[in-house]
């Protein structure tokens, strides 16, 4: 998601983060390999990125084809190239399989391939529970393969569709052949949008928490602040705050005011580094 950030404001992040990560003991030496490296961040950006937009192709499958208001879907998110096949079982349980082929174009321009299958229990108390697998699945070329499970509630206390998300999933990033695993526990509110069958004006509110390892070397685990704010329209997060920790030194990531841009602002200690998305 990142592309890069410019050498000289790179030189000063790693310069704050050398600062921050020495410790009381005069003695202890800190290494370059303790500071984040562009790569690094913009690989952790990717798999934010990654994650949400792969996640957001199982929840329109889920809202097109089995919750109550597909009826008035309008214009689809999904293009002919896709298959999607829902087996009801006849107690208001089922399964879905979405088959993507070698390739097909999402209606936001995203190239995916493979499959996704979910199961979906029956209602109880307004909401349900699906279970979600990525299988040979790909995301504009990145592999995506695990899934998770989620507690689909009808109505929340703003009156809005949400989704609580445990997930457990793997993206390989083929051009760095570096591999991420990442858990998370995250709430995906439905915050505009709702009912109107067009998924142009859809937009989603994203909480929650998430851990990362990648085969590089380096972890990295984030926590939102400020809810993030997810236009169907973007390909990045709009505004918003995320606490991060990397290689066990601190910042926060803020998505900006609400403009689809690729700009955000990375803050370490008292220094704010812009980055292009």
């Amino acid at each position: 998601m990142k592309k890069f950030l410019k050498i000289k404001m790179l030189s000063l992040v790693a310069i704050v983060f050398l600062t921050f990560a020495c410790s009381d003991d005069e003695d202890e030496v800190v290494t370059l390999q303790t500071t984040p490296t562009t790569a690094e961040l913009t690989l952790a950006a990717q798999v934010d990125t990654v994650e949400d937009a792969s996640f957001a192709v199982v929840e329109y499958i889920y809202i097109e084809n089995v919750e109550e208001t597909r009826s008035t879907i309008i214009n689809s998110f999904f293009a002919d190239c896709a298959t999607i096949t829902v087996t009801p079982n006849g107690d208001g349980s089922g399964s879905v399989l979405a088959d993507f082929g070698d390739g097909c174009e999402l209606a936001n321009g995203a190239i995916v391939s493979g499959q996704v299958v979910f199961n979906y229990s029956t209602v109880q108390n307004e909401s349900r529970t699906i279970t979600y697998t990525y299988e040979n699945f790909t995301y504009n070329s990145n592999e995506v393969s695990g899934g998770g499970t989620i507690n689909r509630i009808f109505e929340n206390g703003n009156g809005n569709p949400q989704s609580e998300v445990m997930a457990s999933i793997t993206v390989y990033f083929p051009v760095q052949d570096v591999t991420a695993t990442r858990s998370a526990n995250r709430v995906r509110e439905w915050i505009e949008g709702v009912g109107s069958g067009i998924w142009t004006d859809n937009v989603f509110s994203v909480t929650g928490n998430w851990d990362t390892s990648f085969s590089s070397g380096f972890t990295r685990s984030g926590e939102v602040m400020e809810a993030l704010r997810r236009e169907a329209t973007c390909p990045h997060f709009v505004s918003g705050t995320l606490a991060i920790s990397q290689n066990n030194i601190n910042g926060v990531l803020n998505y900006g005011g609400g403009v689809c841009d690729n700009i955000a602002v990375i803050t370490i200690g008292n220094q704010d580094f812009t980055i292009q998305l």
